[in-house]
């Protein structure tokens, strides 16, 4: 088994009235972005009690050359706005680990998702 590669993120949102959908469509992306990169790359490691990590020059982030395909899909309506806050990042992360079970049958249970989780 190899490494994760994901072409396509497609994410269906009802959040009430919408007032500028671009912000919505600009506040999931950077979510799912976000997710990704703790699904898929984002670890904090601890050494002789410290926190490695100190910022994000020496935390992985995803590069926009690694981003997928990314579709947005707003349910229109006239309830209540809602916000949106950061929806795409809690979601992600299980959506690729179902993913990862549809294509290979091998349950995912632990975050970041690492090569030796799939085999």
């Amino acid at each position: 088994m190899g490494e994760i590669k994901i072409d396509k993120v497609t994410c269906v949102i009802d959040c009430g009235q919408i007032v500028n959908p671009h912000i919505v469509h600009q506040q999931l992306e950077g979510a799912i972005v976000f997710g990704l990169t703790s699904t898929l790359m984002g670890e904090i490691n601890v050494k002789n009690g410290k926190i490695v990590q100190s910022k994000f020059d020496d935390y992985k982030m995803m590069r926009l050359k690694d981003t997928p395909e990314i579709n947005i899909h707003i349910i229109k309506n006239n309830e209540k706005s809602r916000g949106i806050g950061e929806a795409g990042t809690p979601l992600i992360g299980p959506a690729v680990a179902n993913a990862v079970f549809a294509a290979t049958g091998k349950r995912v249970r632990r975050l970041p998702i690492r090569k030796k989780d799939l085999a």
